[in-house]
């Protein structure tokens, strides 16, 4: 897990300081022991335990989510796909006894899942009524750029470009025509370096 992380001690950690593969080797010790568990169990387990083992650099959360979004998924009877942070703060929130962060987790959970589904049910949407708009327009790039939209949540010229293999012309001139339209919405605010997103 050291290397995974590229995490290393000092060189001159004190004798009495814990070194990073001990208090790794703790939280895989009990992580282990938890194999009983349900994976989701075992992921909202495995989240809070991370800070309190000292695994998390200055208190960086994000390798303990996706560390539980692995052990969620790890035999295939989990959660596949939990985007937690979606449903709010409150599944992630590090308080309470165990059971009431196992409570606000499954909670979390469950609200983030009805989120993404009502997006993906508005992207969908979105994909048919910008179907129908662009029947119109002729050539392959609406069709590639429309895909591109769909499935990113923004999306740059160049980054359309790489999707879509067009010129850096013909995307400009989609672009431009689904700005137009109302399609699209650029949200940089910005001459330069500009991304655009789907207007649901």
């Amino acid at each position: 897990m050291a290397a995974f992380l590229d995490r290393r001690d000092p060189e001159n950690i004190e004798g009495s300081a814990e070194r990073f593969e001990d208090r790794a080797g703790g939280w895989l010790d009990v992580m282990t022991a938890a194999t009983d568990l349900h994976p989701i169990t075992r992921a909202c387990m495995g989240f809070h335990l991370w800070s309190l083992a000292g695994l998390g650099q200055y208190g960086d959360q994000i390798e303990a989510a996706v560390t539980a979004s692995r052990i969620a998924a790890s035999d295939g009877s989990g959660a596949v796909f939990a985007p937690l942070a979606m449903g709010g703060a409150g599944g992630l929130r590090a308080s309470g006894l165990p059971t009431e962060r196992l409570a606000r987790w499954l909670d979390g959970m469950n609200s983030a899942i009805l989120t993404a589904m009502c997006h993906l049910d508005d992207t969908e949407k979105w994909s048919a009524r910008a179907e129908g708009a662009m029947s119109q327009l002729s050539g392959r790039t609406p069709a590639a750029l429309r895909s591109a939209l769909t499935e990113w949540p923004l999306v740059s010229a160049p980054m359309a470009g790489a999707l879509t293999g067009a010129s850096r012309a013909a995307l400009q001139r989609n672009l431009a025509w689904m700005e137009k339209r109302g399609l699209i919405r650029e949200v940089t605010q910005q001459g330069r370096f500009r991304m655009w997103r789907i207007a649901i």
